[in-house]
């Protein structure tokens, strides 16, 4: 029989370590808000769907989208909140722009919802639309 090769492994010196000290601390329970100088605010929510209607509705003119369902694929909605978004077009030009000079929210609520509109848009014609009381620039 043959014998087992034996293996011999080297014997290495201890490796150098280091030591550091980790400090956890307890974090506040509430972030510090950040201040702004300007108070800026936000866009309001229908005055943003009105744009994204209006730019939906220029890429399917120019052809870039096939139709409103290929936008709602696009943009991951179901058709029908696709629907929902594509009747502020019909808003009467007026109520339109009251929606696009809407003020911008600082806080607190929108001033006009979608949900409010989608029943001013449900009257064909726009003579018959009353305009919501919107909280629009002077």
């Amino acid at each position: 029989m043959k014998a087992a090769a034996r293996t011999v492994h080297p014997v290495l010196p201890p490796a150098p370590t280091a030591t550091h000290v980790v400090r956890f601390e307890q974090r506040p329970k509430t972030a510090p808000q950040k201040e702004r100088s300007d108070q800026a605010g936000r866009v309001p929510r229908v005055a943003r769907l009105l744009a994204l209607a209006h730019r939906i509705d220029g890429n399917i003119r120019s052809g870039e989208i096939r139709d409103w369902a290929d936008a709602a694929r696009l943009l991951g909605v179901t058709r029908g909140r696709m629907t929902q978004i594509a009747n502020l077009l019909l808003l009467a030009p007026e109520i339109q722009e009251a929606i696009l000079e809407l003020l911008p929210v600082i806080s607190g609520q929108d001033p006009v919802s979608e949900r409010v509109l989608r029943g001013v848009a449900a009257r064909v014609e726009w003579q018959s639309q009353e305009v919501p009381r919107l909280n629009v620039q002077q």
